[in-house]
C-alpha cells in the first residue's frame, strides 16, 4: 500500500463509523451483524442472514441501501416464484412501424443491493436463478447476457425454526455466500429501546454516507491490503482440516463430517481479513482477523453426516473444534 492507499484506508474507517451512526438511527444493536455485512460488501461477497422473524433483518438491509445510495430491490421468495420473476423475461412488443419484436423486461435482480427474503421458500429451480448473478454479476435470458451494475450485493434471509414448505439451499448455492450470519435476539436494554423507539412518533432522517463509485474503489483497495504468507497457509489449513478425506483432518471431522469446505472458504477468509483490517483502521490483516471470520465463513460449508446429526452435533460445534485444534503458525505468534 502506498501513501494514497493509506489515505483511502483512513476514509474507509471514517465511513464505517458514519454508516454505523446512521444505521443506529433505525436499528438498535446488531453491530456485529452490520460489521460482517460491510466486510462482505467491501470483499465483493454475499451474505445469508439466518434468524427468527421480527429481528429487523429486512429493515437493516433496506436502511443500509439507503445510506449507501445503492439501487435496492426486494424479492419475496414463495413456492410459486419462477426464475423469470427474478431475472426478467422477453415480451412480444410492437414497434411504431407495426413490426413485432421481442423486448427484454428486466427483473428485480437488476439492482445493486438485492434482498432475497426467505430464500428457502422457493424450489431449487428458482433459487438457481441467482447463481450466475452472484458469481459473475451477469444474467442470461432469452439467449442474451446482460451485465449487472456494480457494485452488486445479494443478501438473503432464512428462518431457522420453520421448515414446513421450505427447500434447503443446494450446496452450490450456499457456497456462493461469503458469510452465513446468525442474527440473534437483542439484549434486555436493546429490546426496551426498540419498543420505546418504534412505538413513538420518532421518524429517523438518514444521511447519505457513500455511493457506488466510492464502494468500488474501496473494493479494489481491499485486495491491496497486505496479508502475510503464513496467514494464507493458516486459512488453507483450516479449510483443508474440515474435509474428512484430507490427511490433516482431525478425528472429529472424520467421524462427523460428510463434506468439508472448498477453496472458496480460504479465499473468503483472506479477503474478509483484509476488509476487516481496513474497516477497523489497520493497514495489514492479522491472524485475529482470520479467526474472527472462521465461524461465518465455515458454518454453512461444513455438512454434518448422519452420525453427527444423530448425536446432536451441528456445524457450529465442529467449527469451534476446528478453531481449537488448528493452531496458527509460529510466525503469527512472533508477529503479535
Amino acid at each position: 500500500m502506498d501513501q494514497a492507499d493509506i489515505e483511502v484506508a483512513r476514509e474507509i474507517r471514517k465511513a464505517r463509523e458514519e454508516i454505523l451512526n446512521e444505521v443506529r438511527k433505525v436499528i438498535i444493536g446488531q453491530v456485529d451483524v452490520l460489521d460482517l455485512v460491510l466486510i462482505s460488501l467491501f470483499s465483493k461477497g454475499h451474505c445469508l442472514l439466518v434468524g427468527v422473524p421480527g429481528l429487523a433483518k429486512t429493515l437493516l438491509i433496506r436502511t443500509l441501501a439507503e445510506v449507501l445510495q445503492l439501487k435496492f430491490n426486494r424479492i419475496q421468495f414463495t413456492p410459486d416464484l419462477m426464475p423469470s420473476d427474478i431475472t426478467g423475461t422477453d415480451i412480444l412488443d410492437e414497434t411504431t412501424e407495426g413490426r413485432r419484436i421481442f423486448r427484454f423486461i428486466r427483473g428485480p435482480v437488476f439492482s445493486q443491493i438485492l434482498l432475497a427474503d426467505e430464500v428457502n421458500r422457493t424450489p431449487p429451480k428458482t433459487q438457481s436463478a441467482l447463481l450466475q448473478a452472484m458469481q459473475e454479476q451477469k444474467v442470461t435470458a432469452g439467449g442474451q447476457t446482460h451485465d449487472l451494475e456494480p457494485p452488486f450485493f445479494v443478501l438473503a434471509t432464512q428462518n431457522p425454526i420453520e421448515h414446513e414448505g421450505t427447500y434447503p439451499l443446494p450446496e452450490a448455492q450456499l457456497d456462493r455466500f461469503m458469510f452465513e450470519i446468525s442474527v440473534n435476539y437483542p439484549s434486555l436494554a436493546e429490546e426496551s429501546e426498540i419498543v420505546a423507539q418504534t412505538t413513538s412518533d420518532y421518524i429517523p432522517v438518514l444521511e447519505k454516507v457513500l455511493n457506488g463509485d466510492q464502494i468500488l474503489s474501496y473494493q479494489a483497495l481491499v485486495r491491496r491490503v497486505p496479508a502475510a504468507p503464513y496467514m494464507v497457509d493458516y486459512a488453507v489449513a483450516l479449510a483443508r482440516a474440515s474435509r474428512p478425506d484430507d490427511e490433516s483432518a482431525p478425528d472429529f471431522v472424520r467421524d462427523f463430517v460428510e463434506w468439508g469446505a472448498g477453496p472458496r472458504a480460504s479465499q473468503y477468509l483472506i479477503l474478509g481479513a483484509r476488509a476487516r483490517a481496513l474497516l477497523h483502521g489497520r493497514y495489514a490483516a492479522s491472524i485475529q482477523d482470520v479467526r474472527k471470520l472462521v465461524k461465518p465463513v465455515l458454518r454453512h460449508r461444513i455438512i454434518v453426516n448422519f452420525r453427527g446429526q444423530a448425536e446432536g452435533i451441528d456445524s457450529e460445534t465442529l467449527v469451534q473444534k476446528l478453531l481449537d485444534s488448528v493452531q496458527p503458525p509460529a510466525e503469527a505468534t512472533e508477529a503479535a
